[in-house]
């Protein structure tokens, strides 16, 4: 995942920073517990698309 493109994409729900999981190949917003889908290096960032995860998962992934 480019560097550069992490640092200007966020949460399309609240806007927020997101996380990036190099093992999943997810991004993670931790505020909203979403986690949005890299497919073939291009980050699936919608909504509907995204996976909820509760604060326990969240707290997994950290």
């Amino acid at each position: 995942m480019d560097k550069t493109l992490l640092e200007i994409i966020v949460c399309p729900v609240c806007h927020g920073k997101l996380s990036y999981l190099k093992d999943s190949q997810r991004l993670l917003c931790r505020f909203d517990r979403l986690s949005y889908l890299i497919d073939d290096g291009i980050p699936v960032l919608l909504a509907d698309k995204a996976e909820s995860l509760t604060a326990e998962q969240v707290d997994d992934l950290s």
